[in-house]
């Protein structure tokens, strides 16, 4: 069996789940449905440094959030699926539309209904608070939970493995505000009453 380091060597493409791994689970509702998640900062610079060294992303779930659309279209990921009940198929969406192979793709997911992809990617990995079927299935187990830099860490293990991160902070050194994150970005482009 191959190893994380050379599973990690051959990504090209980041899926993930979002409730329980870009946001901690929590599902906040109003009187006219879903109103708020939380997404961690750090997952999201994750996915900016991705972006500039060509690595694509892709959001695979199947729950349907206007709040996931925005903020994913803010980070520059490249493919959204959402309402995904067979995830398998979406999963076949996303491969044809990066053109890559299965091998080339690291699934990060939290529950049981993400075990049919994580079976059959290159890299899967998981948040340390993810359900016990899922820890054991995976090749990775984060140390952070869900929501609170799980993503980012995988993403790290993937550059450090590649020999990337050594980019990637060349690339925020020599471009600091191309590289940063796309929060602080938006934040900025508000304008204050």
């Amino acid at each position: 069996m191959a190893s994380l380091h050379k599973r990690a060597q051959g990504i090209s493409l980041l899926v993930m789940d979002v409730d329980g791994v870009l946001t901690d689970g929590g599902l906040y509702y109003g009187p006219d449905g879903e109103v708020m998640k939380r997404f961690d900062v750090k997952d999201g610079h994750g996915l900016v440094i991705l972006r500039h060294l060509k690595i694509a992303s892709a959001i695979l779930t199947a729950r349907s959030s206007k709040i996931v659309e925005t903020r994913m279209r803010e980070l520059g990921v490249a493919h959204i699926i959402q309402g995904a009940r067979d995830k398998n198929a979406g999963l076949e969406q996303i491969l044809a539309a990066a053109g890559v192979t299965r091998e080339q793709v690291a699934y990060i997911g939290d529950d049981i209904n993400d075990l049919p992809v994580l079976t059959q990617v290159g890299l899967s990995a998981c948040p340390a608070d993810a359900r016990p079927e899922v820890r054991e299935a995976v090749h990775y187990v984060c140390a952070t939970p869900g929501g609170r830099g799980a993503v980012r860490e995988l993403v790290e293990v993937i550059l450090h493995a590649q020999g990337r991160w050594e980019e990637a902070l060349e690339i925020h050194a020599r471009h600091p505000d191309t590289a940063r994150s796309a929060d602080l970005k938006a934040a900025e482009a508000k304008p204050t009453k």
